[in-house]
């Protein structure tokens, strides 16, 4: 098609007498370039802040993107990992994909959508919790977990918010006014589940027989806690975010090695009462008294048990 489009324009520059003019011969890039339309360039599918001041906050981002101006635009897939906070995602012409801290998720554009339309969004979700708030269209964004194929399907305003948590548990809400179309299908038994407008759902240990149809318990990103309060950690338990480290081992204010104490054992042989043969020594020990002298009224009694033969 270009080459013919090249011919006709070379055609177009001679003149039936087969002269070739200088005046058109100039004219003739031109021509050409007009006559060949450029490519249009694939529009991005999401746009993701990076946030340089706190590295620890801050997403990171691969794939094909393209990175300025402190922003990484995705143009046809990419992964992105949300750090210590949420990261909000901009769809451009739609709206907003909130990913939760300690997040990964994978986002391209469904190819198999004809030219000139917009294409839907292919996620696919691991761990954590994600946050949808964006315009559907014609054709459905589809999220992939380990366990499920979530389909959200349009026209409508999607305000869904989808979490993984331990042994398979997950947890779809399907909330807002103009709730969208949402079926959760399982990829190993094959069946599906319809999330009606407003309704919170548990997919216990990621199968459709165990379903808790009245979910008390959110199902996106755990409320940030505030400094200084004793508040409960949610995202912690959730595992939406990183346990506290450990607290250094404290200093010992003296510098001597600490000194190991032996073990207290009792021994009731030692706590034995002692036999009485065994105290006469201890009563022996004791000076003897001086015998007194007999006075008057002994030395008559000695007198009469000598005559009475007493002796």
């Amino acid at each position: 098609m270009k080459r013919a489009m090249r011919r006709n324009c070379l055609i177009c520059c001679v003149t039936p007498t087969g002269f070739l003019w200088l005046a058109a011969l100039a004219l003739a890039p031109v021509l050409c370039a007009q006559a060949i339309p450029a490519p249009q360039a694939a529009a991005p599918i999401a746009i993701i802040p990076l946030d340089s001041k706190n590295p620890d906050a801050a997403a990171k981002v691969t794939g094909a993107l393209e990175v300025s101006s402190g922003k990484a635009v995705i143009v046809a897939s990419g992964t992105v990992t949300s750090g210590s906070q949420t990261t909000e995602v901009v769809l451009p012409h739609r709206g907003v994909l909130r990913v939760c801290a300690s997040t990964t998720v994978k986002l391209a554009a469904d190819s198999s959508v004809p030219a000139g339309e917009t294409p839907g969004l292919m996620m696919a979700l691991d761990h954590g919790a994600v946050e949808a708030s964006f315009a559907t269209g014609r054709n459905s964004d589809i999220l992939l977990t380990p366990d499920f194929r979530i389909l959200i399907g349009g026209p409508g305003a999607a305000e869904v918010k989808i979490r993984l948590g331990q042994h398979g548990d997950t947890c779809v809400d399907n909330a807002g006014q103009n709730a969208p179309y949402v079926l959760v299908t399982s990829v190993f038994d094959g069946g599906d589940y319809r999330v009606q407008p407003g309704q919170r759902v548990m997919f216990e240990h990621g199968s459709l027989r165990e379903v808790v149809d009245n979910e008390k318990e959110p199902c996106g990103c755990p409320p940030p806690l505030h400094p200084g309060t004793n508040e409960f950690p949610v995202a912690q338990s959730a595992g939406l975010a990183p346990l506290p480290k450990p607290a250094p081992n404290a200093v010992s204010l003296t510098s001597a090695p600490p000194q190991a104490l032996e073990p207290l054992v009792y021994k009731s042989a030692d706590h034995a009462a002692q036999p009485a043969a065994e105290a006469a020594p201890a009563a022996a020990a004791n000076p003897p008294t001086a015998k007194k002298k007999p006075g008057f009224f002994g030395s008559i009694g000695k007198f009469f048990r000598r005559i009475f033969g007493a002796e």
